[in-house]
């Protein structure tokens, strides 16, 4: 028999794993029944019935409308709802139709590049409160992920784990742009390239996302870590990655041809909620909207925090943000920043880079990006060298 304060020990230890279980606990100080309730394995309440009694079938969620599977058609699906017959929150229980083959709805795969989708691509989502963004709103992002080795297992082959590394864009099939300071010191063996992602905890959306590793990585000769000037690279990749419902490629803006301060923005990633520790990255593809915020007014703002008053802003920068509780952060770096083509607000150029910032979100401090525009000349000549077209990211009306 345990002592009192051993048997307390116990007793604190099991309470706190069985915070983690969704019944109640047996109340008093009971030890026997305590463990009883913590190792026995639960059994199913209603909300966790699975649909096994042949009234309804798990489908995806496209397929289902007015509680009836349908082979066309836009579903609405709201991300803070879970049909608990299913396991998969992007299936629900829908009743099965009669003698129709069923398939996806149909979509059009997108010509030209800087196709934003503001209503989603073949549904949408609503109960976006948070600032998820529609299902391949933004065709031309990319996660960049490095290629671990897990630790290895008696009598089993070690596994290769994909971890997500940063951010990026798809400017060309074979060529993704992102920040310097994401892949410097990495070797292309270790990275890949990841499109079409949306929710990256989930497999069963509408269309699958494409992984190809990279084959070369090629960082701005002036980059300098210490202070992150010229922060760009460009990521050439083994295999193509083609156009598809849910993929597409940035424009990019002519040399120095940078937005007005003011003009409202689009910056997405996967990165943190929040500076610090209590941070959390995202499974969803986040969104916000930002506006450009002009070379003076940026320098004025970044003097104010612990940059001091004699801070200089790069010229490989730009600003945006500086609203309250609106910002990229840890694990945007990379991921793209994109503003309306003038005359065509349905289009959308690829103005900045994730770089840096003073911590996050707070209220009156821009973010800062890599100036896309200071480096159009640059890109171009990479591409040229490698003999692949520049067409993909010009701008074509």
């Amino acid at each position: 028999m345990a002592n009192k304060v051993e048997k307390l020990t116990i007793i604190w230890l099991i309470l706190a794993l069985s915070s983690c279980v969704q019944t109640q606990a047996p109340q008093g100080d009971d030890l026997d029944a305590l463990i009883d309730y913590v190792f026995t394995t639960p059994k199913p309440t209603d909300n966790q019935a699975t649909a096994t009694d042949g009234s309804c079938e798990c489908v995806p969620y496209y397929l289902c409308q007015n509680n009836s599977i349908v082979i066309d058609g836009n579903g609405i699906l709201d991300i803070r709802i879970k049909d608990e017959k299913c396991s998969n929150y992007l299936d629900v229980c829908c009743e099965a139709p009669l003698d129709e083959k069923i398939v996806p709805p149909s979509v059009t795969v997108q010509t030209g590049c800087g196709h934003r989708n503001p209503d989603g691509v073949g549904f949408r989502i609503t109960g976006a409160t948070d600032g998820e963004a529609q299902f391949a709103e933004f065709p031309w992002m990319t996660a960049v992920l490095r290629k671990e080795r897990a630790p290895p297992i008696r009598g089993r082959n070690p596994q290769i784990l994909n971890v997500f590394q940063c951010g990026g864009a798809l400017i060309h099939p074979s060529v993704v742009l992102t920040a310097a300071h994401c892949v410097a010191g990495r070797r292309p063996g270790t990275l890949k390239v990841r499109a079409g992602e949306w929710d990256t905890q989930t497999k069963n959306e509408l269309f699958g996302h494409e992984d190809r590793d990279v084959a070369d990585i090629v960082i701005h000769e002036q980059y300098y870590a210490g202070a992150l000037y010229n922060d760009v690279a460009l990521l050439f990749l083994s295999q193509r990655i083609e156009p598809a419902e849910n993929i597409g490629y940035a424009c990019l803006p002519s040399q120095n041809e940078i937005p007005s301060g003011g003009t409202r923005c689009f910056a997405s990633g996967w990165g943190k909620d929040v500076f610090g520790k209590e941070g959390r990255y995202q499974v969803i593809l986040k969104k916000i909207d930002l506006p450009m915020v002009d070379r003076p007014q940026c320098v004025n703002s970044l003097r104010r925090t612990r940059l001091g008053p004699r801070f200089k802003l790069h010229s490989s920068f730009v600003c945006a943000g500086g609203e309250p509780g609106k910002d990229t952060c840890k694990g945007d770096g990379g991921s793209p920043l994109v503003c309306p083509i003038p005359g065509h607000p349905d289009r959308y150029m690829q103005t900045g880079i994730v770089a840096w910032g003073i911590g996050c979100g707070e209220s009156g401090t821009p973010g800062v990006y890599a100036n896309v525009a200071r480096f159009r000349n640059w890109i171009d000549e990479q591409l040229v060298y490698n003999n692949l077209d520049t067409s993909y990211y010009r701008y074509q009306g």
